[in-house]
């Protein structure tokens, strides 16, 4: 039977080594602070919309999805380093006129808010439709609940992919890496895991015969998403840092 195990990045492997590097979060004060605070305001504002959420599953987690996107523009905008860096500068050449030299808080809101705001937007257009069609064929309701899968799955977007595209872009190379499981855990990839498998596990309640209101589509799959990511945040900021899957 295979068997999955998780090794150091850098231990000797018959599978292709991955280019990319654990994600280190930004150094400083403010980061080092949200980064830790931004999870309990993730479950906190989940844990104060759930009884709504029981009730009346789509007004809910159509009302949530605001702020979420708030909190995760925030978070990758204060905490991590966006995709290529610090652009290179560019040489004056001689006889050249000297351009506008933009200030620190406009290039700042550049570097971070641009990058988050297009993540964002990316992950609206692309991976909800892409998450919604996998929770389909993993046994979301075919003719009824479209909405309710709909949400759902921006909801596990937002969660797992704005981060992740945030940081990595959209280089082809990394996402193949990503989706065959051999990048390095950090935060950024250990949320995606954990938000994945959190609703993964939070569909095994609902065919059980207990009759409670909390078990139908989607409020389960939906808590289970919110669960895994901030585990898998946490565990892929500490203890998980740059190890990586491996299958044997």
């Amino acid at each position: 039977m295979a068997s999955t195990t998780v090794v150091n990045a850098n231990a000797t492997s018959k599978t292709p080594p991955s280019s990319a590097a654990p994600i280190e979060p930004l150094h400083n004060d403010t980061a080092r602070l949200y980064t830790h605070v931004h999870p309990i305001l993730v479950l906190s504002l989940y844990a104060y919309k759930f009884t709504s959420l029981v009730a009346d599953p789509v007004p809910t987690l159509l009302s949530t999805l605001a702020p979420l996107a708030v909190l995760q523009i925030a978070y990758v905008a204060a905490c991590l380093p966006p995709t290529g860096g610090t652009p290179a500068i560019k040489k004056q050449k001689p006889g050249e006129k000297r351009g506008r030299v933009p200030g620190k808080l406009e290039s700042g809101l550049n570097a971070k808010l641009v990058p988050a705001f297009l993540s964002l937007l990316l992950t609206t257009l692309a991976a909800t439709p892409l998450l919604t069609a996998t929770l389909v064929l993993f046994g979301a309701p075919v003719t009824t609940h479209h909405l309710h899968t709909l949400l759902c799955g921006a909801h596990i977007a937002l969660l797992s992919t704005l981060p992740l595209v945030y940081v990595h872009g959209v280089t082809g190379e990394t996402w193949r890496q990503a989706v065959a499981l051999l990048l390095p855990i950090d935060e950024v990839y250990g949320a995606l895991l954990g938000t994945v498998l959190g609703a993964w596990l939070g569909a095994v309640p609902i065919p059980l015969d207990w009759d409670r209101e909390w078990q139908k589509w989607p409020v389960t799959i939906v808590t289970g998403a919110y669960i895994g990511y901030a585990t898998g945040k946490l565990l892929g900021g500490t203890l998980l840092k740059g190890k990586k899957i491996m299958f044997e």
